[in-house]
């Protein structure tokens, strides 16, 4: 996990004649020493990358200013907030407080998660099974084949419509989530769970020990937790857990977005004013909600004790004991 202090970017520029192409190039550069430091990265990975273009390698001329989301190969571009040993407080591409930690686990469980592709294709033979049978019981292909037409475009529809009602049927989805998180303590013994209530979800935290986020092992226990697959692929891009700490703007009646737009850190210094009128605001309605709210621990195993500290720590910034209302 990476998260600089002082960012740059550097350009690299060849004019067109004599046979040669135009090309232009440019790159990021980070560093917690400088933005000199910074600078010289830049251009270090700018010459680079002119260089290996120049060789027939395909890569991007520029590479994308993106804060977390979707980066790759680049560090977490957010303005740093403070620091606690090795984990990072952040403030995200809109605006809330982040916790970066480099291993101690979090996972997001969104009870909102779409349907799978397998059961949408379970229901999809069971609607062609089903066109098969009116067919044949009524002697007529083109009925059949209307019946089998009507089935395929209707069976995603039909797989929300069936995943909702065994839902509701078997208590709801957020006892079933829960009800599993309680399986999985079960099935691992020497784990503990502790479990937070978000506005669309559960956020787990593993208390028992550290792990590494790009391993295989963090990768089938998002699989078995049902962890929200955007979240578990920004973990391994970026080696690191990470948890919001704040409330989303938008979920505590703050009409406009962070200023300037979009949020990426740094921005222009004429801005900063901008900025800083528009966070300050924020701060004052958000210090009002939690970001999480604590629901239970669960498992036999030990504590960490460096998990034990992130807990600590997390529980206190995003007010999971609190009891306020979720943002």
């Amino acid at each position: 996990m990476i998260v600089p202090q002082f960012w740059a970017e550097a350009r690299v520029h060849q004019a067109p004649g004599r046979g040669r192409p135009q090309l232009t190039v440019r790159r990021f550069g980070w560093s917690d020493v400088s933005e000199a430091a910074a600078q010289a990265m830049a251009e270090s990975r700018a010459r680079e990358a002119f260089d290996r273009i120049l060789r027939g390698e395909k890569l991007d001329r520029r590479e994308p200013r993106v804060p977390y989301n979707g980066a790759s190969g680049v560090p977490i571009r957010e303005e740093i907030l403070a620091r606690h040993g090795d984990v990072v407080i952040t403030r995200n591409v809109y605006g809330a407080h982040c916790l970066n930690t480099p291993d101690v686990l979090f996972a997001d469980i969104d009870f909102n998660e779409p349907v799978s592709g397998r059961f949408v294709l379970h229901v999809m033979l069971v609607h062609l099974v089903a066109a098969a049978s009116l067919g044949v019981a009524l002697a007529s292909f083109k009925v059949a084949l209307v019946a089998a037409f009507l089935g395929l475009v209707l069976a995603y529809p039909a797989a929300v419509i069936w995943r909702a009602l065994w839902f509701r049927l078997s208590g709801g989805v957020e006892r079933r989530r829960r009800s599993a998180l309680q399986r999985y303590a079960r099935r691992h013994p020497g784990c503990r769970l502790r479990i937070y209530r978000t506005p669309r979800g559960f956020r787990v935290m593993m208390l028992h020990r550290v792990f590494e986020p790009a391993s295989a092992e963090v990768s089938a226990c998002f699989e078995r937790l049902g962890v929200d697959r955007l979240y578990a692929r920004m973990c391994r891009n970026q080696r690191c857990f990470r948890a919001r700490l704040t409330a989303k703007p938008w979920r505590v009646g703050l009409p406009d977005h962070i200023k300037p737009r979009p949020g990426t850190w740094p921005v222009n210094p004429s801005r900063i004013e901008d900025r800083q009128a528009w966070v300050s605001q924020y701060e004052r309605v958000a210090a009002g909600y939690a970001a999480c709210a604590f629901v239970e621990e669960i498992g036999d195993g030990t504590i960490d004790a460096k998990a034990a500290a992130v807990r600590d720590l997390h529980d206190r910034l995003s007010q999971a004991l609190s009891g306020r209302d979720l943002g």
